[in-house]
This record gives C-alpha cells, structure tokens and sequence, in this order.
C-alpha cells in the first residue's frame, strides 16, 4: 500500500479558502485521509482524539497561532511525533528560527503551487 493512502493529514488554517485549495491539491497527490479545522485548539482536540502524521498549519490564526499549535503538539507524548508542517505569508527568519527550535519539520510560504505543496510534503515524510 503506497504511502499517501495511510497517511492521515489535518490542515489547519482559519480561512476556508486557503483550507479548500490545500485539500484540493493533497486530494490531486492521491492523500484522501484528510480532516481540516479552522483554528488551534479545534486542531489539537481533533488530532487527540485521532492521530494524524502530518499537520500542515497556516502561521496567522486567531487564538492560537501555528507555532503554539506545534507547540502543544510538541509537548505532549501522544503527538509529539507528528510531521509539522508550517504555512505563512511572512516566512521572516524569526518565525522560521522559532519554528525549527519547536521541531517544525517544514515550512512554505504563501502563495505556493500544489508542486511546491507536494515537494515540502515528501521532505517531511518521503516519497507519495
């Protein structure tokens, strides 16, 4: 069974928009197992009660941005081995240092194609 039928995937971003276009485009890579959710703590409540391998997160979130998300994720033995990926408009050198001190395994960002999407994907958790 090739990987991108196993892998569960939660997208995470607060815009439906943005949501949509990412799960269109994992759609179109052949990964069906995919929950989303519109911000943090409906995120970190989904993945608990469901694990998932990869969290593809926008940065800019209301309440609970992508890094306190990792953040969470990280500190917790039931989800701290799950692939992070991380989405943001403004990939400033801060945010990219901070992540990759919280274990973020990726980054992209905005605007990106689905190519761009796939590569950044198959870097965190190998070839689809």
């Amino acid at each position: 069974m090739a990987l991108r039928d196993q892998i569960r995937v939660i997208v995470v971003d607060d815009m439906s928009t943005s949501r949509g276009l990412i799960t269109q485009a994992l759609d179109s890579f052949g990964i069906r197992n995919v929950v989303t959710a519109a911000d943090g703590p409906t995120a970190l409540q989904s993945i608990m009660q469901s694990p998932v391998h990869l969290v593809i997160s926008d940065y800019n979130m209301p309440g609970m941005d992508g890094l306190h998300l990792l953040r969470a994720l990280r500190q917790n033995s039931q989800t701290k081995g799950a692939g992070f990926i991380l989405i943001t408009g403004r990939a400033d050198r801060e945010i990219i240092d901070k992540g990759r001190q919280l274990g973020m395994n990726n980054f992209l960002k905005k605007p990106f194609t689905p190519t761009e999407l796939q590569s950044c994907i198959e870097a965190v958790v190998g070839r689809l």
